[in-house]
């Protein structure tokens, strides 16, 4: 037996585990795929190991179980919506779902959301884009959330707001998922569970100190994460960052300000464009490829050949599909405890 799960077996356990806690079909099957995704992208700190947070959330009533998200305004290329605490994955692939057909009419399409539960890996999001051969960015920003300090600074003021992009090719697409902090919190949570510093000093403590201690985060006043660039050029990453708030809550109409007592709700930005509406679509492979195979032939600094951002995650997507999927330890036992309080039969490895 090795140590590899099917994929849809996983499915159908945390599509089984959602439903049992109040969630529609469509919504269970929604939250599992998406959560799934991410590991199978590699991202597992916003894989299945947010399954048991979420169950909390349905269960403690701050998750809406049903409901629809509300049209604050709608503008045909834009719209923007309320999600009032849905399941913030449901209510985000219906988003892009919606903004895909429009770009299709329109040649692109944009949405704002806002007060989604955690949303959790973007990538994941914009797999059905490159389907579709269409180009896609997503920004998302957690209102209520302080955790990232301006430069030249050592207040939280930020969340992590993590960026992502999607443009399709003739092969391997561009797929990338990145934060404006130089480390995620589920990274830093993680170091400090298993006792290990970070790789870097891309933390500040309470004086202002740069340090790879993630137990900075725990004192009182908590520690803050640098923007990317950290203390050399971390002025990019703020402005980055602020143009992450702009797009996510200054377009969406709901921030800072307002957002006290939400706790990891997000506010969400995403753009799909129709590469077909600005270019002939041979033209766009073939430049896209162009830069693409440019960058690959490009010499290395060491062994090995350099890489497109995203090619590993797709490779690792791929072989996971077919041969199937370790979880990161930890992941499946931390799910256990609501198989059996739901009376749901947990997955089989293979």
């Amino acid at each position: 037996m090795s140590d590899l799960f099917a994929v849809d077996d996983l499915k159908r356990f945390v599509t089984a585990l959602f439903r049992r806690a109040g969630l529609a079909e469509a919504r269970a099957v929604a939250l599992a795929e998406h959560f799934l995704e991410a590991d199978l992208l590699g991202f597992t700190t916003h894989g299945l190991v947010r399954v048991p947070v979420n169950l909390e959330w349905l269960e403690r009533g701050e998750m809406r179980a049903s409901g629809e998200p509300v049209v604050l305004k709608d503008q045909r290329a834009a719209f923007s919506w309320d999600a009032a605490f849905l399941p913030g994955p449901w209510v985000v692939r219906q988003a892009v779902t919606e903004a895909m057909r429009r770009a299709r009419d329109h040649g692109l399409a944009a949405a704002t959301l806002r007060r989604c539960t955690h949303v959790a890996c973007l990538a994941g999001y914009l797999i059905p884009l490159l389907e579709h051969e269409l180009v896609g960015l997503m920004v998302v920003s957690t209102p209520d959330e302080h955790f990232v300090s301006p430069f030249g600074a050592h207040a939280a003021v930020f969340s992590n707001n993590p960026l992502a992009f999607c443009a399709p090719t003739s092969g391997t697409p561009l797929l990338f998922d990145v934060s404006m902090a130089i480390t995620a919190g589920g990274q830093i949570a993680r170091a400090a569970r298993e006792g290990r510093r970070l790789p870097e000093a891309c933390l500040k403590t309470p004086e202002g100190t740069a340090t790879d201690d993630p137990g900075v985060m725990a004192r009182q006043p908590p520690g803050t994460v640098m923007p990317i660039g950290g203390l050399g050029h971390g002025h990019k990453g703020y402005a980055l960052t602020l143009l992450t708030e702009v797009l996510t809550q200054g377009l969406g109409g709901h921030g800072r300000r307002d957002a006290a007592g939400e706790g990891e709700a997000n506010s969400v930005f995403v753009q799909v464009m129709d590469p077909r509406a600005f270019a002939e679509w041979t033209e766009y492979l073939a430049e896209v490829d162009y830069l693409l195979d440019a960058c690959r032939r490009a010499a290395p600094d060491g062994e090995g050949r350099v890489r497109v951002p995203g090619e590993r995650a797709w490779q690792r997507r791929q072989q996971a599909l077919a041969a199937g999927i370790g979880l990161y330890p930890g992941v499946m036992e931390a799910m256990l405890p609501w198989a059996e309080k739901l009376h749901v039969e947990p997955p089989q490895l293979r």
